[in-house]
């Protein structure tokens, strides 16, 4: 009787809720000032199996085999909420959801008629999906990611409550971040758009610089105004990459 209550408490243990959510493995949460998409990334262990060992290879057995691994990937990656710091990303983060779903779909099409041919594109341009929805979010120099990390919360946080303190603080955070992006250099496969660049990052540190103005002057309207046109200005750097 001892053996048979021990066995009913451990089927009942091991089917109860909190043991179910100990073997699950969630999605982690980011902070909304981080531009990151955690389904995203996860996304890319399947990918990295199709483009950099099934495809080149020209494996579509190998190809066929993932497409479970690649439903489920898409699917998370679909219904991915995204941070704050990347609300201005989601008219085109939701375009590209689109497109996934249709590359999907034709790769599963493909793998259902058992057409090789069509596999192997299919395949080719899920990877450059995959690709062009990492360009969406990942800003192009890191000093641009934490310009906007603190933008983010002076444009949204701190200006709307006019919290005068976070925002004097934010002003100078802006200041040291700026002088970080003025000191940046562009990779080499951005040396084309070096020029319209520098244009914008000159317009953007001007704005910066009349923001701290107004924020010595105390003056609200005066504040509103050098915090929208540095978020303006900073729009147009962003924008050079697009």
């Amino acid at each position: 009787m001892r053996c048979l209550r021990f066995l009913c408490a451990s089927v009942i243990l091991l089917f109860s809720p909190a043991t179910t959510v100990l073997c699950q493995t969630p999605t982690p949460r980011v902070s909304e000032t981080t531009a990151r998409v955690p389904e995203l990334e996860q996304f890319h262990e399947v990918i990295y199996v199709l483009w950099h060992e099934a495809w080149p290879k020209k494996d579509t057995a190998a190809l066929k085999e993932i497409l479970p691994r690649i439903e489920e990937g898409a699917s998370r990656v679909a219904h991915a909420d995204l941070p704050g710091i990347l609300r201005d990303k989601k008219p085109a983060w939701d375009l590209n959801i689109q497109i996934l779903r249709q590359v999907v779909d034709q790769y599963r099409k493909a793998v259902q008629a058992n057409d090789q041919e069509a596999l192997l594109a299919a395949a080719e341009k899920l990877h450059g999906q995959y690709e062009a929805m990492v360009r969406t979010i990942r800003p192009p120099l890191k000093e641009v990611q934490d310009f906007h990390a603190e933008l983010y919360m002076l444009y949204h946080h701190y200006l709307p409550e006019f919290a005068v303190e976070k925002i004097t603080r934010s002003s100078k955070a802006l200041k040291e971040r700026m002088a970080a992006l003025n000191g940046a250099a562009l990779p080499g496969r951005l040396q084309t758009k070096q020029a319209p660049f520098d244009e914008a990052r000159k317009r953007l540190s001007a704005s910066v610089d009349a923001l701290d103005l107004a924020v010595q002057k105390d003056d609200k309207e005066s504040i509103a105004r050098a915090v929208e046109l540095v978020h303006s200005d900073y729009q147009a750097v962003e924008a050079v990459f697009e």
